[in-house]
């Protein structure tokens, strides 16, 4: 029975190996996307996010559905050529269609604030 046991937890243990390069495989598939952008409410302040760390609107941070938290990538809006640097430190949108969630400041330099969402191109940097 011993002999079984191992075999089972060795086959878990290459499973989940595998699936974790995958989804990382997956996350750098390509190093630019093109989407919708949108930004935090102001209620969300203070708030922990999926990384741990408490949310603060005036950070340059940003929510992604899958790349790893620490990675920077530069958001462009291509029609009018604002861009700025963000660090992923939480998950989401969860609206379909939107492929990256900004913090208010981030939003601002992209000119964004008033209209609430904005096309943009999201490009990995590490």
């Amino acid at each position: 029975m011993g002999a079984e046991k191992r075999l089972i937890r060795t086959i878990c243990l290459a499973a989940i190996m595998v699936s974790s390069a995958a989804n990382s495989a997956f996350a750098h598939e390509t190093e630019t996307q093109e989407g919708v952008a949108s930004f935090y409410s102001d209620r969300f302040q203070g708030a922990t996010t999926a990384s741990g760390e408490p949310f603060d609107q005036q950070a340059l941070t940003a929510a992604h559905p899958s790349l790893p938290f620490g990675t920077k990538v530069l958001v462009t809006r291509p029609d009018t050529g604002q861009e700025v640097e963000v660090l992923i430190n939480d998950r989401g949108p969860f609206i379909q269609g939107r492929i990256i969630d900004l913090s208010k400041r981030a939003a601002a330099k992209l000119g964004m604030i008033r209209r609430g969402t904005a096309p943009v191109m999201v490009t990995l940097l590490d």
